[in-house]
């Protein structure tokens, strides 16, 4: 029988609920067991991939080509695991099934209400999870109280009687503030959160204690008197350096074997955690340091980027060196100039995005690393302004352009698939999912993979116009991977040049912290050998 553990959180968002989620994956894969982890989120939108970064952050997309919340990000990379569209469910999906049997009669004739027919939905989207898993982990998103997540609290209590409380474990993150004027920690918050999750009829099993100071055994005591839980079911979660630390928090209070044992499953002997030791002994410990700019347009909110900031960390910590990454907004390019806001970089990096925003300064901003022999990295909008700059400023194709910027350009190098137009819905529709790459022997990219060919996710709905490739490869801007079945040029880079790459797809979905994208970690190998240099 599969196992389900259920976090919720209280008080506060942005507390680490998915975080604590990933981390108990990452604990109880590392035993071995067969791990999911699935994130219910309670917005109406059907999916990440039209929201505002600046509201939601990034949209993160799986193999399968879903655009999903953040946190499958996390739960990727902690657990090692590729997930699917079936692992983030929310209030839309779920509605819109509903509504779609209702419309078929598939209800019989029955008056669709939110219980039972929506928290059946969403139990039956928990429970396709759980084949061939050992442990499904379910983070249901937003706090205990919001009006919007009561159909999925009430969805998780009613599941219990369907699969056995004995299966069944919840975990409450919750907030333990410290009040400076005080000089302690107040449990109150922590109190009333987890009332209102036991008012809806749900009682944790264990609290986990988001703090930036230590609990003490008093402050455990009172937690555990309040909220009817034994004094060893409360953890804490201190405020850490980096992300990765948690697990081995958690590990060292015994979460992973209090969690197995609540569960029923063995606990055996305790997880092999030396690659993530190392690891964090290297990012601890760094021979140096080397500076990169990513110039973008979402700058200032981080998780705008989240991915991308990750992968940078994975491979600066592989290169034993700490990137100190410089945030640059890309309309301040164009504003302050391109010298202003790069000079004393070892890297460029532009990353993916929509919309003419910023535009100019992005391609500033390449031109600037082909110039000065910088290292350079193009993630899909990434490359195509490098592209636009190569054609204006080397070609000497002056209005050389994107069509998804200047529709109306001559000289489109960068252009609209042919699928996609006649495309009129903007969610779900772009080029999504993952998709092979022929890797062209001796080239950098080929050299980085150390393969003939790889898999990449991609979300674009523009490419590079082939109808230019030929002048391009002839100037030294060549191609150094295609998408074989169409013929698309998947990766440019650049000849006579220390290291710039532009890549079409998203390589920063498939980096981890103990292995790094082979991208990343060469455009960082490339940057910190321009600094030693």
């Amino acid at each position: 029988m599969t196992k389900f553990v259920f976090v919720t959180g209280g008080v506060v968002s942005s507390l680490g609920k998915g975080i604590t989620a990933a981390s108990l994956g990452a604990l109880l894969k590392h035993r071995g067991f067969r791990v999911s982890i699935i994130k219910l989120d309670p917005y109406i939108n059907v999916d990440a991939g039209t929201m505002n970064p600046f509201q939601h952050g990034e949209v993160f997309v799986t193999d399968d080509g879903a655009e999903t919340d953040l946190d499958l990000g996390h739960y990727e990379r902690f657990v090692d695991e590729s997930l699917r569209s079936c692992n983030n469910v929310t209030t839309g999906k779920i509605y819109s099934s509903v509504i779609s049997k209702e419309r078929e009669g598939r209800y019989l004739g029955a008056t669709v209400q939110v219980i039972p027919h929506i928290t059946n939905e969403i139990q039956e989207r928990i429970l396709k999870v759980a084949d061939g898993n050992d442990v499904v982990i379910a983070e249901i998103g937003g706090t205990v109280g919001d009006i919007e997540g009561l159909p999925f609290l009430e969805a998780i209590r009613q599941l219990v009687s369907r699969v056995g409380r004995e299966n069944v474990l919840y975990c409450h993150v919750t907030l333990v503030p410290y009040i400076a004027a005080a000089g302690e920690l107040k449990t109150k918050p922590t109190q009333h959160s987890v009332n209102e999750l036991r008012r809806i009829g749900i009682q944790p099993d264990v609290i986990v204690c988001r703090s930036q100071y230590h609990l003490e055994s008093d402050i455990r005591d009172k937690i555990a008197l309040f909220c009817n839980v034994p004094k060893d079911s409360v953890m804490e979660a201190m405020d850490a350096d980096t992300i990765y630390r948690v697990p081995l928090q958690l590990l060292e209070q015994g979460f992973d074997r209090l969690v197995l044992r609540r569960l029923g499953l063995p606990v055996g002997e305790a997880p092999d955690m030396e690659a993530w030791i190392r690891f964090l002994d290297r990012f601890t410990n760094p021979a140096g340091e080397v500076e990169i700019a990513m110039v973008g347009k979402y700058t200032s909110l981080k998780d705008s980027y989240l991915s991308v900031m990750e992968a940078l960390t994975h491979a600066g910590t592989m290169n034993h060196v700490r990137v100190n990454l410089r945030s640059v907004e890309a309309e301040d390019v164009e504003e302050k100039g391109v010298e202003a806001t790069l000079a004393g970089v070892q890297g460029v990096l532009v990353p993916g995005g929509f919309g003419s925003r910023g535009i100019e300064g992005k391609i500033a901003a390449a031109g600037y690393a082909r110039r000065n022999g910088i290292p350079y990295l193009g993630l899909c909008l990434g490359m195509h302004v490098a592209a636009v700059e190569f054609a204006r400023n080397v070609l000497g194709i002056a209005a050389a352009h994107s069509s998804e910027i200047d529709p109306g350009t001559p000289n489109p190098v960068i252009h609209l698939m042919e699928e996609q137009r006649h495309v009129s819905h903007l969610g779900g529709t772009m080029r999504l999912g993952t998709y092979p790459c022929a890797l062209v022997p001796g080239t950098l990219a080929q050299g980085a993979y150390g393969a003939e060919a790889v898999q990449e996710r991609h979300r674009h709905r523009y490419e590079f116009n082939n109808d230019y490739r030929k002048r391009f490869s002839e100037a030294g801007f060549r191609v150094a991977g295609v998408y074989p079945e169409k013929d698309l040029v998947e990766i440019l880079e650049m000849e006579g040049h220390p290291w710039f790459v532009g890549v079409q797809f998203h390589p920063e979905f498939l980096s981890r912290p103990v292995r790094p994208h082979p991208l990343f970690r060469e455009f960082v190998a490339a940057a910190t050998r321009t600094k030693q240099g």
